[in-house]
């Protein structure tokens, strides 16, 4: 076998730095593509949970909207109702309070029926007692009715008020004031009915006797 010349020596070592830079080289590649694979991948599992994290937040923020509007919805509904209570104890009052000072329909009926009264009296014929309550007990009489219709309107326009809490939720307690204005006006329609009744049927306030 011959020697190698120095010519040789140094190309075969020059192919083997090559080679050696080569590996190197797609080593190095190879650990750049590995690298990009796995950054690309910590991307994509970031992006997935932002992803969820915006569905998860939507989410949320769309079941808070639905409980909030349902809160206002039932907030209405709950005002509503306290609106027409306050309104129907109020006019329980009123009506209990008419019942006893009396009203323009009463005093028209009662001066109606003394008109009545009076032409037929004016016919003849009739005792002094009979003239007096054609005239005067006759028209009480329809007076009284007309308070004693105001004070049972008054009384079950109470009682109804009182007694809606208990046809509702148990949860909304009905307010102080009109509980107390609905028994007011029960009060007054009570008070109202019982002299509505004597008077109607002149145990109160009757005629005086006839000479």
């Amino acid at each position: 076998m011959g020697t190698k010349t120095a010519d040789q020596a140094g190309a075969e070592t020059g192919a083997g730095a090559t080679t050696d830079e080569e590996k190197a080289d797609v080593t190095k590649t190879d650990a750049d593509d590995r690298a990009t694979e796995t950054g690309e991948l910590a991307d994509s599992g970031e992006a997935a949970a932002q992803d969820a994290q915006a569905a998860q937040d939507a989410e949320d923020t769309g079941a808070a909207e639905d409980a909030d509007g349902a809160d206002g919805t039932e907030a209405l509904r709950a005002e509503s109702v306290g609106v027409g209570q306050g309104a129907g104890a109020v006019v329980s009052a009123v009506l209990g309070f008419v019942s006893l000072t009396g009203s323009w329909v009463g005093t028209v009926a009662g001066a109606r029926q003394s008109l009545v009264g009076q032409l037929k009296t004016s016919a003849g014929g009739l005792s002094v007692a009979q003239q007096m309550q054609a005239i005067y007990g006759d028209a009480w009489q329809i007076t009284a009715l007309w308070a004693g219709l105001f004070a049972l309107t008054a009384l079950v326009t109470g009682v109804v008020v009182l007694a809606r809490p208990a046809f509702g939720s148990p949860a909304r307690p009905q307010a102080a004031w009109i509980k107390s204005v609905s028994w007011a006006g029960v009060a007054l329609g009570v008070i109202g009915l019982l002299l509505a009744v004597l008077k109607y049927t002149d145990a109160l306030l009757g005629l005086p006797s006839a000479p």
